[in-house]
């Protein structure tokens, strides 16, 4: 970003606008990046240049972390310019994206907690059966049966673990990578509802998709929004009552509550036990359940909310949950509309 000599940026290269919006030029720097850390480096610049002061101690290097709407870090490089070299400008402005390289190092050590905790019960089971096969149940048939289906069982688990943590970690990597790809929801909605129809078959459970006959496109990744209402409806099959209904429900909304855009809105609704409300802040941290017993059972590994929240940040979404014994739980996505999620 280029600035004169009253922080007026006048102009911006095109990953500054993508990051920071396409109003920069024109307006002081503070409309648009607030960090006082920032627009004191960018003031000392300036300063520098009108004193002619084009000195090491008119420029500033620094970090610094953007909580909304992701979490970024950027690298800031602030440097005073001689005025009339170029035109009006008096400073330089260069940051650099470091997010993917703060995210890999928390990455890994949160891997490395999260694997030596959550795969170390299942690994005990496994190490006592083998032992016990090995030993008292060496010739005792029935016994082995029974120990060798536990041991799949727990070796499955493992895996479906090991799959979601790279999943979460995939997802986290590429979060504060706005998607642009426009989705056609309606068609993607049908075609999950339609995956998950044989598996909630199983329990007696139908699908419904409630939508208006069209839906305005959105900009997202196809892939990922497939893994949350994925996500959302193995979930509500569950954890829902037996031969009852889960029911999809889309429709257009006229504002988002934090952003005022025009959006979407996609709720899924079960009838099952109701979530006490305690639970339902910490649904989406790695690991929490609400019932630790039922989710080990079902063969929940802790992390599926996790990753849709992850998702959705991505898509500049939010995901709501309101769960009652009178109503069921619901699950609802807020999603921006095109042209606000683009802009």
């Amino acid at each position: 970003m280029l600035l004169d000599k009253n922080r007026i940026v006048i102009d911006a290269n095109l990953a500054a606008r993508d990051v920071f919006g396409d109003h920069l030029a024109g307006r002081d720097l503070a409309h648009s990046l607030r960090h006082p850390l920032v627009l004191d480096a960018a003031t000392k610049a300036v300063s520098g240049a009108v004193s002619g002061a084009l000195s090491d101690a008119s420029k500033s290097r620094l970090e610094f972390a953007m909580q909304v709407p992701v979490d970024r870090r950027f690298e800031l490089h602030a440097m005073p310019v001689q005025p009339g070299r170029f035109g009006a400008c008096c400073a330089v402005l260069v940051l650099l994206d470091v997010t993917a390289t703060h995210q890999v190092e928390q990455m890994r050590a949160d891997f490395v907690a999260n694997v030596s905790h959550e795969l170390r019960s299942p690994l005990a089971a496994l190490s006592g059966f083998i032992e016990t096969l090995q030993g008292p149940a060496k010739n005792d048939e029935p016994a082995r049966e029974r120990f060798l289906t536990i041991m799949l069982g727990e070796a499955h688990r493992m895996a479906r673990l090991i799959d979601d943590l790279l999943s979460l970690s995939r997802v986290q990597s590429q979060e504060h990578i706005r998607p642009r790809e426009k989705i056609d929801l309606t068609r993607l909605l049908a075609n999950v509802c339609e995956l998950v129809q044989l598996r909630g078959a199983g329990r007696g459970i139908s699908v419904e998709l409630v939508c208006p006959g069209s839906l305005p496109a959105i900009a997202g990744d196809a892939d990922q929004l497939q893994e949350v209402f994925l996500n959302l409806l193995d979930n509500a099959i569950k954890y829902g009552v037996p031969d009852a209904k889960v029911t999809v429900k889309a429709q257009i909304i006229a504002r988002l509550p934090d952003t005022g855009a025009a959006g979407v809105s996609i709720s899924v609704h079960n009838q099952g036990a109701p979530i006490e409300p305690e639970h339902l802040p910490r649904l989406t941290e790695r690991f929490y359940r609400a019932d630790k017993a039922r989710s080990r059972e079902i063969g929940g590994t802790g992390l599926g909310l996790a990753i849709v929240k992850h998702i959705l940040n991505r898509h500049r979404g939010r995901l709501l949950i309101e769960s009652t014994a009178q109503s069921g739980t619901t699950c609802t996505v807020l999603l921006p509309q095109v042209e606000s999620a683009v802009t």
